[in-house]
């Protein structure tokens, strides 16, 4: 019977771990399977973090799915794997996505600026992954940033930030929300917009996102 079912990978978002997708509920057609993060090498390319990542993917003709930073670093994955479909959810296709501070910040390297050995006991990085203005927002997400070790943050802020991609990944799917203040709709080519949706609508809309998800996975 395992075979015949659909195996559906996940990766989260920046720090975050497997909790963030407790919400997102398929049919026992449907195996989910989430990829917790590595810890990179030191002078790690993306492109090699995504071929080691990629590696987790052991199932053939798999659905893979990120999220935020999760969705770059899947679409990085997706150059070594035939895959059924690749999703991305609250994120970006290609640089011209980013939005202007993030750009800025990577002319200026105010990146390396970011106190990431502490910014788990404040709210730095939470308001880099969230966005800086719902604080209930912020302590719903901050628990589930579990990925304390320096040399990953460090990493994976300064590849988000100075992500080189020009042009976006054939017959990519693409959702984003509305009202999502990283990655300002306005900034967004071709994607399905999720009304009232924010940066961490995987957790707070998952119902909804696990119907559309649904939806795409019969297309």
């Amino acid at each position: 019977m395992n075979s015949e079912k659909t195996h559906v990978y996940f990766v989260p978002g920046l720090a975050a771990g497997s909790e963030i997708f407790r919400n997102i509920k398929f049919p026992e057609t449907f195996e989910i399977h989430i990829l917790e993060w590595l810890i990179p090498e030191k002078g790690e390319s993306l492109e090699s973090y995504a071929k080691r990542m990629a590696l987790g993917v052991t199932e053939k003709n798999a659905i893979l799915i990120g999220v935020s930073f999760g969705g770059v670093v899947v679409q990085e994955m997706s150059y070594f794997l035939k895959l059924k479909k690749l999703i991305i959810i609250s994120s970006v296709k290609s640089r011209s996505e980013l939005p202007r501070r993030m750009k800025i910040a990577s002319l200026t390297k105010a990146y390396k600026l970011i106190p990431t050995s502490l910014v788990l006991s404040v709210e730095d990085l939470t308001k880099f992954s969230v966005g800086p203005k719902s604080k209930k927002r912020l302590t719903l997400y901050q628990q589930y940033l579990h990925v304390r070790n320096k040399q990953y943050l460090d990493w994976a802020l300064e590849q988000m930030i100075t992500w080189e991609k020009k042009t976006e990944i054939e017959n990519i799917i693409h959702l984003h929300g509305e009202k999502d203040m990283v990655f300002p709709i306005k900034y967004i080519q071709e994607c399905e917009v999720i009304k009232g949706g924010t940066h961490i609508m995987i957790l707070n809309k998952g119902r909804e996102i696990s119907k559309k998800l649904l939806e795409i996975f019969k297309q």
